[in-house]
């Protein structure tokens, strides 16, 4: 059940500091507390530092850090993520290097990078992308599966398939098939899928940090909408997955209603599917009560990124199996 708590006059307060929409702030204050809230919002007035994923489809780790750092970049490598580097000083636009025009690295946030990392993919996997453009989860899958296997990216956006087709064939992917298609209507490949990555449609509102508007741009209408198209695409996902078959799913939002909502939702509907405990803690545990209502228990080893603690964007994932 939804509720929405009234606006307090410390949250129109808060609104009017930092600019948002007063009803996020109360939100915010709900399921995160005060002190959380303040941190974040904090956080989010700070810019995200830019961050990159070494393509080793073309190159290695070792020789792309040397090449950049040769032309006076200065990389920070992230922890767990062998290729993920944060980009600590750029003497020019990193995104007009040769080394970026050859293929060699994905300009690619660092929340963005865990969801292929944990879904963890085999070169003998037979992988869909569900939500694929532009692409940087795709060639990150491709990258992982060393270009063998099969790898089905599938964008529902005609005018989005230009800029992921010119990604996939920029890093070099050579296993994948581009799909033009509403990814809810998944079971008319008839295809049982090893993995899949559900990277989800939301409100995006963990991208405040990159992209202002987000403080205002969206109504809890619009998590209401995500959240239901969510459900259809998570639902798709899960019927076309083989038994013991992997699905992780992700939004760039914080909002519970297009995460633990979503995935709790989909646990009563599937009795088969449960969520699976990962072998590392990359974020902080996800909600197992929201609203005063018990959620499934499980959802504790779903996990959330913040700005204020991970220095990330807003992000959720959550990793599923089909028993």
């Amino acid at each position: 059940m939804i509720k929405i708590t009234p606006i307090s006059k410390f949250t129109k307060s808060l609104a009017l500091k930092y600019d948002y929409l007063p009803y996020m702030i109360q939100r915010y204050l709900d399921f995160l507390g005060e002190k959380q809230t303040l941190a974040m919002l904090e956080a989010n007035e700070k810019p995200l530092i830019p961050s990159l994923r070494v393509n080793t489809l073309k190159i290695s780790i070792n020789k792309l850090v040397e090449k950049l750092e040769n032309n006076g970049f200065s990389l920070k490598k992230v922890k767990h993520l062998p290729y993920g580097f944060r980009i600590i000083k750029a003497p020019k636009n990193i995104g007009s290097t040769h080394e970026f025009l050859y293929g060699f690295y994905y300009l690619q946030k660092i929340a963005s990078m865990f969801p292929p990392f944990i879904l963890n993919p085999s070169p003998e996997d037979l992988v869909i992308d569900m939500c694929a453009s532009p692409g940087s989860k795709s060639t990150q899958l491709a990258q992982m599966m060393k270009n063998k296997g099969t790898l089905v990216v599938v964008e529902k956006n005609k005018n989005r398939i230009d800029a992921l087709e010119m990604n996939i064939r920029r890093m070099g992917v050579k296993n994948s098939i581009i799909m033009n298609f509403d990814a809810i209507n998944l079971g008319s490949l008839n295809l049982k899928a090893d993995k899949i990555l559900l990277d989800a449609p939301c409100t995006g509102e963990g991208l405040i940090r990159e992209d202002r508007t987000r403080k205002k741009s969206r109504n809890f209408s619009d998590i209401i909408t995500m959240a239901s198209i969510q459900k259809q695409l998570l639902q798709s996902g899960v019927r076309n997955l083989k038994k013991k078959g992997q699905l992780i799913y992700s939004t760039c939002s914080i909002a519970p209603e297009e995460n633990e909502l979503v995935i709790d939702e989909i646990l009563s509907d599937f009795p088969s599917v449960s969520i699976q405990k990962l072998n590392t803690q990359y974020g902080v545990s996800g909600f197992t009560e929201y609203n005063n209502e018990k959620l499934n228990p499980d959802l504790k080893f779903s996990q959330r990124f913040f700005p204020h603690i991970h220095d990330t964007i807003g992000f959720f994932l959550c990793l599923l199996q089909k028993n």
